[in-house]
């Protein structure tokens, strides 16, 4: 199944991929290679099902990687394309999650959003946003102005998209909460279980890893950054190779925090992946700013000096990433700039809050984004599934991944065969 939605730029796309049939099987024992919020989400929905479940996590803690370095977002919708899986699993994965952080006393709290048009030109574009929150049925308003600087006393905005359901949460909790649920109703949870080889079995699957080795009928792939290496030792060839971005944020020093009362966020350029730097009151009250979006020379790099040699090649002797960024020239070095420089980074947030400096912001930290890109040098921007006998490859699950992940297992449970 393959829906490519209108964007000449990126591959808006639900791909489910069987090189073979007969996929579909009925299992009794599943490994799943990645201890992000997606594959622990899986282990917990299976694990209580009564299933045999593995989960093996390279690092010594959950959600090491993308889950453990977000901006901590519950979204709510508004950006993706009326009837797609993203939008539908964002809608849905919304209430879910904050009904999860409900019953399992995880810290949130639904904050709202405002998408800001700083000036007159963003209206238009605006308005196109405002149109699909109707029809993927996101609560949310269009406000002047004014009734922005209502919220967000600060805002620079000539009108603004009023996002009520946009929450914020704590996702390295939910991660372990699920690790614990899953653990509960008898998963096997391993870190420190790097996987070395994957060696098909007359009947499933056998995963060699660093503590030993684990067969079972069917292998679950969730490994986010090496989700495509995973795949090709499995033997399968991936549709698309990941290209690691490094998202950079900063926050505000505490004395400026008053700037800001929730979240403030661009309208986004709806020729990139990416929803542009944006604000955002954090779970403990600090406030974030960023991210940007620059290469990372490493799919674990989260600084410049953060260099690996086979990641970098991997990445800049695709073909599929020269293409991209051969198409992308000004708004690459634009980024790149913005990465080095305090100062335009500190511009660019002010345009949303004009009273914000230089001076107002300290680096914290950075994430490191799973980008998969095809050959022909399009953006997967929407989740790539990729199947075989005895395997179910998850090679793209970018924002609102987290957001949507309770939902997202159900469907990887559903897409792999397995009982609900």
């Amino acid at each position: 199944m393959l829906i490519i939605l209108a964007n000449p730029a990126m591959v808006n796309s639900i791909e489910i991929v069987h090189p073979e049939q007969g996929v579909k099987m009925p299992a009794a024992s599943v490994t799943i290679v990645g201890g992000g919020i997606l594959g622990l989400a899986v282990a917990e929905r299976l694990s209580r099902r009564g299933m045999a479940v593995t989960v093996l996590e390279k690092e010594h803690t959950w959600a090491a990687h993308q889950t453990g370095h977000n901006s901590g977002v519950i979204h709510a919708g508004p950006y993706y394309a009326p009837g797609s899986l993203k939008a539908r699993m964002c809608a849905a994965g919304n209430r879910s999650m904050v009904e999860f952080a409900q019953a399992h006393g995880i810290p949130y709290q639904v904050t709202g959003k405002l998408i800001v048009a700083v000036d007159a030109a963003e209206v238009p574009r605006l308005a196109t946003l405002a149109e699909r929150a109707v029809a993927n049925g996101v609560p949310s308003r269009l406000i002047s102005g004014d009734e922005a600087r209502e919220f967000e006393p600060h805002v620079r905005a000539v009108q603004a998209l009023h996002v009520e359901t946009t929450g914020i949460i704590d996702y390295p909790a939910v991660s372990g909460k699920l690790a614990e649920l899953a653990a509960f109703h008898g998963g096997e949870m391993l870190n420190n279980a790097r996987v070395e080889r994957i060696v098909a079995t007359a009947s499933g699957i056998r995963v060699v890893h660093s503590r030993g080795e684990v067969e079972s009928d069917l292998l679950i792939n969730c490994a986010g950054l090496q989700a495509d290496r995973i795949a090709r030792m499995a033997g399968i060839e991936p549709e698309v190779r990941i290209v690691p971005f490094r998202g950079e944020y900063y926050e505000l020093v505490p004395g400026r925090r008053d700037l800001v009362n929730g979240l403030i966020y661009p309208v986004p350029d709806p020729a990139l992946p990416f929803l542009g730097v944006h604000l955002t009151r954090m779970i403990d009250g600090s406030v974030h700013a960023g991210p940007n979006a620059v290469l990372a020379l490493a799919r674990e790099g989260y600084r410049w000096r953060n260099v690996d040699i086979r990641d970098a090649l991997d990445a800049l002797s695709y073909p599929g990433f020269v293409r991209m960024a051969s198409r992308n020239l000004v708004t690459g070095a634009r980024e790149i700039a913005r990465s080095l420089s305090r100062g335009l980074f500190a511009r660019s947030l002010a345009r949303l809050v004009p009273d914000l400096h230089s001076d107002d912001i300290v680096r914290a930290g950075a994430g490191v984004r799973a980008q998969a890109v095809l050959r022909d040098g399009r953006l997967a921007d929407d989740f790539v599934i990729q199947q075989a006998p005895h395997q179910l490859h998850v090679l793209n699950a970018p924002s609102p991944a987290a957001t949507s992940a309770l939902e997202i297992a159900a469907y990887i449970v559903s897409q792999a065969g397995l009982a609900g």
